[in-house]
């Protein structure tokens, strides 16, 4: 599916659904300064990976999204990417406008839905209570892309489909919501404790063999696991980290760029300044000059 963003009041497409505040399939293939700030949300926004791998804000909190995970967020909290940015890779995002009355100042679901009161009420309930910022949820892919499909076709009966579409999405996180806060911990939590540790020391030559046998696993079994996890190779996904530490070490003033490449695990200072660009879109003098420019420091 080709990339789309509809806004409300800009896209005829969305004249019939109010609520739908924004609708958009984003496909990021670089890295780009205050492309994703961290703001206050006034919508419910539903977030879903479809590749990549992207760190975001949520509520004061960083997390980690991966294909086939959600990230919902609720009015009132802040959502942002990490270091101000939007990471490579696709990923849907929905905003729905949630209604507040005098007698129910947090929130409900507005009168488009098809759902009862008591389901509404429910629905409701477990999004506001539920303190999982991210969500393991593959089955959203085919519900976002057939919302997409309806409303960019305009087809007879698209209206009450996209609204069936919705609520049936909203059931889903809601479900999902209440299971995974008792699920046990999986491979995607150690693969936590992996990027810590590639974190902690991108400078060392890693091979896949060495991270596989972190896990107890052989390198065929993990590098499945790991793309099915991050849409990456094992190596491509530690390159993104070595990207995303110089970029931290980057803000340093006294920092040069010999010293960056050698401390993230590049064996030359070009070849850091091949990849870096390759994965931001810019050279590492320009995003630094970018940088200081934006936080007035220099």
């Amino acid at each position: 599916m080709n990339q789309f963003i509809l806004q409300q009041e800009k896209s005829r497409e969305l004249e019939l659904f109010p609520h739908i505040r924004e609708f958009a399939l984003d496909r990021n293939n670089s890295v780009h300064l205050d492309s994703f700030a961290v703001g206050v949300s006034d919508d419910l926004r539903i977030y879903y990976v479809v590749d990549g791998k992207f760190e975001l804000m949520i509520n004061h909190h960083k997390c980690t999204l991966y294909p086939g995970d959600i990230a919902l967020v609720l009015p009132g909290w802040e959502i942002g990417g990490v270091n101000g940015v939007l990471d490579i890779g696709t990923l849907f995002r929905m905003h729905i406008q949630i209604d507040r009355t005098p007698s129910d100042p947090w929130m409900t679901i507005g009168e488009w839905s098809g759902l009862s009161q008591r389901e509404r009420l429910d629905v409701v309930k477990v999004l506001s209570d539920n303190k999982i910022c991210v969500l393991k949820i593959k089955e959203a892919s085919d519900m976002l892309c057939e919302i997409s499909a309806e409303i960019l076709s305009q087809d007879i009966g698209h209206l009450t489909r996209v609204n069936h579409l919705i609520d049936s999405l909203l059931i889903l996180i809601a479900r999902q919501a209440m299971r995974q806060s008792d699920q046990p911990s999986d491979f995607s939590h150690a693969f936590v404790q992996l990027e810590q540790t590639l974190r902690q020391n991108p400078a060392h030559q890693w091979t896949v063999e060495e991270m596989a046998a972190l896990f107890g696993l052989g390198t065929t079994a993990f590098t499945e696991k790991v793309r099915s996890l991050t849409g990456f190779s094992p190596l491509n996904y530690l390159i993104n980290i070595r990207i995303s530490e110089a970029m931290k070490l980057l803000q340093r003033p006294e920092s040069n760029l010999t010293s960056v490449a050698l401390e993230t695990g590049f064996y030359s200072s070009q070849h850091f300044s091949t990849t870096f660009k390759k994965l931001t879109g810019y050279t590492p003098g320009e995003f630094r000059k970018r940088n200081m420019a934006v936080t007035g420091s220099f």
